[in-house]
Parts: C-alpha cells; sequence; structure tokens
C-alpha cells in the first residue's frame, strides 16, 4: 500500500538517493532548502543558526538508539507541542511508526557500508486522503551545535528531528508549526478519525455515569490501536503557563496509557478485584509533571502491589511522564482529542466498518442550481445550494460516523493566511426514495447537526432509525470557498453517493415514454383508531405510498392500533390525472391484511396543508368507510426543482 504513496513535489526517493551514491555526493533538497525560508517567514529563531547533519553534530549518528520510545522526544524552540505529543503517541504504536518511516532498517547508518549514506531521508503521511511520501535531506537547524527544534534525549538519534523536517516541509516552514492541533498530527500519521471531546463544556467530572462511560470509550480506543491526546484551555497570555498543581496550560499532552489498575497487596488483591481508573500522559518537555493524587511519588502508590507497580512502569523521576486518576483527569483537562483507528478489513475480530470517502468543493455559481457555497442551515434561502450526500441505513438502526475534514492552511501563513473554516454538517431524513438533490425542507426532518467550529475536521458520531438520509456539508457563512473530504463510516454498504442532478434528466426515449411533468412529496404521518387484527386486540401496520407504478413502504410498526409511520415519497408524474394511493397493511406471518386506504388526486391547487383522512376500502366499494384515519401531507408543483 505504501510503496505506491504519491511522490510530494514529484521527488522519488530510491531515484535520488540512487543519484546521489552514484554521484558521491550528500544530497541538497531544492525544494527545501537549507535556508532562513524554510525555518521562519517572521520570528526567527533565536540565535545564529547552523545547518548540520546529524555526523556533524554526532559522531555515531542513528535514526534510532535502542527502539523508538515515547520518551526519545523533547520539544524544541519552536511552540509545536502538539507535533511532539502526536509523535509521543505514535513511538507507542509499531504497526503506524512503521508506516510513516518506511524501510527504517534500510534507512538507518550503516558503519559497515559508508558508500550507502546519501544524506537523504523519506516519511509517509496521510494528507486529504492519500499517502504522501515526502523525501528531506538531514541537514538540520543547530544553534552552539545542538538541534533547536525536536530532539531525542539521545543526542545521537536523530528520528523525531528528520520527521519534525519533513512534516515542516509539508506546512512550508518551521515556524509554520507554531500552534496546531494533536489530533491533525496524528491523523496525518495514521488516517484514523479524529473525534474532539469537550471535558469542560460537557462536564464529565461533575456526572460519575458519563465520566465511566467516556473512561469505557478510551480505554476501548486505546486497546484497539486507536491515539488520545489532551489539553488545558488558556488565554492568550497563559500560553505554557504553569499551575500549582504541575499541570500546563495551552499545552498538548500524549496519552501514554489507559488502564484499570487493581488496588491491594498480594493474593488478597485479586480476590477483591478493586480497580481504579488510571491515565498516564507525557509532557512533551520531557519534564514537568503532575503533582496531585498519584503522581510519581504520592502515597496512593503505596496502595498497590509492587507487582501492579512494575507492570505499569513507575518512575520517580521528572521524566514528562506521569499518571492521575480519570476524575482528576476530567476535572483540570478541558479539552481531548480521540484518534480512532477505523477498522475496514473483513478479516478481523473486531467490528468492521463500511467506508466511503468524497472529496469536494465549496464553490461560487451566479446561477443558484449550480452554486455549492450557501453556507449553514440559518441561511435558508442558500442552504440547499451546497453539496448533498445521500445515504441509506438499511437495518432497524445503526451507528454512523461522518467526519468532514477541510485541507490542511498552515502552508498559507506566511501568506497572511492559513485559518480553518468554520465548517459542519447537518444530517436529514429524507423520501425513501429521493434520487435528486433538495431543493426545499418540506417534510423532511433534521436528525443530526455537527458542531460549527474552525477546525481542519469536524467529528460526530449518531445512531440512525432505518430510512433514507441526506448529509449537506457546509460553510458557517454563505459564499465562503474551500475543499473539503467527507467519509461516512456505517455497519453496512450505505450506498453513499453525491446527489449531482436536480430533476430527471431528458433522454432520447423521453418523447415516446413523456417526461415528468409535475413532481409531488407525500408524506403520511402515521394512522389512528385501527382495526384490531391480532388475538391480542392490535396490529402490526405499515404503510405503502404508490403512484404511477412506482411505491414506497416504510417499517413494519409492531402492536400497535396507532402507529407513527413518519414515512414520504417523492413522485415525478408524467399522467397528472392518475392519482396517488396511500394503503395501509396489517403484517402477517400467513398474508398480510389490507386495513383501508386514501386516494389523493395530488393536483397543484390542492391544499398542501396537513390532512386527517378517513380511511376506505379498495375497487368498487372505493367509496365504503374503513375503521381508522390517516394524517398526510401532499405538496404538488409543476416546476421539478420545487422540491
Amino acid at each position: 500500500m505504501f510503496s505506491s504513496a504519491v511522490p510530494y513535489k514529484n521527488q522519488h526517493y530510491s531515484e535520488l538517493k540512487s543519484n546521489c551514491i552514484n554521484d558521491k555526493k550528500l544530497f541538497e533538497d531544492p525544494e527545501f532548502p537549507a535556508t532562513n525560508t524554510s525555518l521562519y517567514y517572521k520570528k526567527p529563531p533565536p540565535g545564529y543558526v547552523e545547518w548540520k547533519r546529524p555526523g556533524e553534530i554526532s559522531r555515531d549518528p542513528h535514526l534510532f538508539v535502542k527502539g523508538i520510545s515515547a520518551h526519545d522526544l523533547n520539544q524544541g524552540v519552536v511552540g509545536n507541542c502538539w507535533f511532539v505529543a502526536a509523535c509521543s503517541c505514535l513511538a507507542l504504536k509499531p504497526n503506524l511508526w512503521k508506516k510513516v518511516i518506511p524501510d527504517h532498517t534500510t534507512q538507518e547508518w550503516d558503519p559497515k557500508r559508508p558508500e550507502s549514506y546519501a544524506g537523504i531521508f523519506h516519511f509517509q503521511f496521510w494528507v486529504f486522503g492519500e499517502w504522501v511520501d515526502v523525501v528531506v535531506d538531514d541537514q538540520l537547524p543547530t544553534v552552539n551545535g545542538e538541534l533547536i527544534y525536536c530532539h531525542s534525549k539521545d543526542n545521537n538519534e536523530f528520528w523525531s528531528a528528520l520527521l519534525e523536517k519533513a512534516y515542516a516541509k509539508l506546512t512550508g516552514s518551521y515556524e509554520a508549526m507554531v500552534g496546531g492541533n494533536t489530533g491533525d498530527a496524528i491523523v496525518d500519521f495514521s488516517g484514523a478519525v479524529a473525534e474532539a471531546i469537550d471535558l469542560e463544556k460537557d462536564a464529565y467530572y461533575k456526572d460519575q455515569k458519563k465520566q465511566d462511560q467516556l473512561f469505557e470509550d478510551l480505554l476501548k480506543a486505546y486497546d484497539r490501536g486507536g491515539m488520545i491526546s489532551c489539553s488545558i484551555t488558556a488565554q492568550p497570555h497563559e500560553i505554557e503557563s504553569r499551575m500549582s498543581n504541575g499541570l500546563v496550560k495551552g499545552h498538548a499532552y500524549s496519552v501514554t496509557a489507559v488502564k484499570k489498575v487493581r488496588m491491594g497487596h498480594g493474593l488478597l488483591a485479586y480476590f477483591k478485584n478493586e480497580t481504579i481508573p488510571l491515565i498516564r500522559m507525557r509532557n512533551p518537555w520531557g519534564k514537568t509533571e503532575w503533582k496531585g493524587a498519584w503522581s510519581d511519588s504520592s502515597e496512593e502508590w503505596s496502595k498497590v502491589g509492587d507487582l501492579e507497580r512494575g507492570n505499569l512502569g513507575i518512575t520517580v523521576e521528572d521524566d514528562g511522564e506521569f499518571w492521575m486518576e480519570f476524575t482528576d483527569w476530567c476535572k483540570f483537562f478541558t479539552n481531548a482529542d480521540v484518534c480512532r483507528l477505523i477498522n475496514t478489513s473483513l478479516i478481523s475480530v473486531h467490528k468492521n466498518w463500511n467506508e466511503v470517502m468524497h472529496f469536494g468543493s465549496w464553490t461560487k455559481n451566479a446561477e443558484p442550481l449550480l452554486n455549492r457555497c450557501g453556507g449553514c442551515a440559518n441561511h435558508k434561502m442558500t442552504y440547499l445550494q451546497n453539496p448533498q450526500y445521500l445515504f441509506d441505513v438499511t437495518k432497524e438502526a445503526d451507528e454512523v460516523l461522518i467526519a468532514l475534514q477541510q485541507k490542511d492552511m498552515k502552508s498559507h501563513r506566511k501568506y497572511g493566511q492559513g485559518e480553518n473554516l468554520v465548517i459542519g454538517f447537518s444530517i436529514l431524513k429524507v423520501e425513501l426514495n429521493r434520487k435528486y438533490r433538495m431543493h426545499d425542507i418540506l417534510t423532511q426532518q433534521c436528525v443530526e447537526t455537527s458542531a460549527y467550529i474552525n477546525a481542519r475536521t469536524v467529528f460526530l458520531r449518531c445512531t440512525l432509525q432505518q430510512g433514507r438520509y441526506v448529509i449537506i456539508p457546509t460553510t458557517f457563512k454563505p459564499y465562503t470557498l474551500g475543499d473539503y473530504m467527507i467519509r461516512v463510516f456505517t455497519d453496512v454498504d450505505s450506498g453513499c453517493r453525491d446527489l449531482t442532478d436536480d430533476k430527471p434528466m431528458v433522454k432520447c426515449w423521453s418523447s415516446f415514454l413523456g417526461y415528468p411533468q409535475a413532481v409531488t412529496h407525500v408524506y403520511v404521518h402515521g394512522a389512528e383508531e385501527l382495526q384490531n387484527q391480532d388475538r391480542t386486540g392490535g396490529a402490526d401496520p405499515y404503510v405503502i405510498i404508490s403512484c404511477e407504478g412506482r411505491s414506497v413502504r416504510s417499517t413494519i410498526k409492531l402492536d400497535t392500533l396507532q402507529p407513527e409511520f413518519t414515512t414520504s415519497g417523492i413522485f415525478y408524474r408524467k399522467k397528472l390525472r392518475k392519482p396517488i394511493t396511500v394503503e395501509v397493511w396489517n403484517s402477517n406471518g400467513v398474508k398480510d391484511e389490507f386495513m383501508g386506504q386514501v386516494v389523493l388526486p395530488g393536483l397543484v391547487k390542492d391544499t398542501s396543508e396537513p390532512q386527517r383522512l378517513q380511511l376506505r376500502k379498495r375497487g368498487r366499494q372505493m367509496a365504503d368507510e374503513m375503521p381508522g384515519n390517516i394524517s398526510v401531507r401532499i405538496i404538488t408543483s409543476t416546476q421539478l426543482t420545487a422540491m
């Protein structure tokens, strides 16, 4: 998979390395030169910068020293704790870092074959839906002979500095990495789906039930290879200020473990089976730790047996890694990013998801039917001019994950731009047979709306009932332009597709078969006072809406005489004289039973207000009443783009 990664700037690693070895020269990257333009665009680093190769910084350079570890990393002078925290998460996942650092054994320095060293390395990132291979030379910025940006605790280990340089190349410069989101970097390392959790707004520390559920969610995400980071919101003057409890505001921490820790000593601990939820974090500075309960030398650890402590790897040194009780974590941290690796493999012991990915743009056009930047639902006149994606939930209920991601804008910071757009999306439940774009909201129901935020990714997890839905991704304000990617995950194939057509196409045989003259929307809310059909004194009704040989059928409502169908259909009609029928049936194991119908002319002049109609018989006895009535709304227009 990763050998087919797209070469960034069309630079092919193996070809460039081979040329350098043949020419007996070290690689110098023309696309990210060892000059000030690669360092900064506004604020220069402190001190006189010299670009040095690892062999000029250390006598015995290596990509890895004693493997790769979250403890390898320390943040430099650039304010990219978010990136360093993401690297700490990455270091804990061998299956991921081996993708990001491909051919890691052949990229390592080989003292036995010095002629194979060409001063060139490559890394791979998941950029806007595809893996990209980024080549760098190994000239690194130093002041007084020491690395000034991300570096390992061992001065002869260079994987983190080189990885950071490749990421800086993607973003345009080292300075462009000042300020960012750990979740975004983790997504770039993995293709994961990032979910932002507002711990403060949702007040998890006050609600034990919510807190317990969150811990179980984080434990499951972590155990299944997911990565978690957290931070404490800070005012501009509080960025990276230390609190009295040892935590740092406006600073990204990586979560390095989520555990239920067994309390007690010896065999008694196993018989009592008493556990406490703990979470372990690492400060990218490599120092400055939490001072409260369960900190490195706190008395709480005396409640835990030596074997359990050994398994947890408790150290008393100020190495930046520490444990906290989950309640305290919810109390003091305000934000968390949970990056889940969504399993789409069919061969897995865990749940596998069906993924659909679409790319699109918010574009402007003076013609309303072609405009695709209508803004959020606050802007009713233009809202439905946005892109629209239709999908089906075919199970009785299904959990759906949706991630809307815009392009990373950090590379535009040197031009005074680079801010994320405020984006979000809504999910509308629509007619069961809708095939064309929505042009008006009649009885369609908005069932979910994401947050609207200036984040690179907006994520929503929800459970939807069986039916057909439309996702409308938007910017907050109309006429804001940009590119996006939307990912939809469902348990089974949802048939998610981009709605591009506004109405049925005119085809070569339309003159023979006819072309629609009107469009009709029919909504059936429910029925009342239906006739008993079962021995238990109930019924299992469903409704069928039919028009010109086409029909839609609701789900079966079990054991009720007052069903709520909330079912709709949309029909493009060639013969306006043919009426629309709405039939109610009782589901029966042997043969379904007819419970009544209404016949609707569906003319333009008819009322579009909700109606409550008496059910009647079929055929010649159509005028005869049957028990029960039905609530419907029907709207017809000769303009095919009216709804």
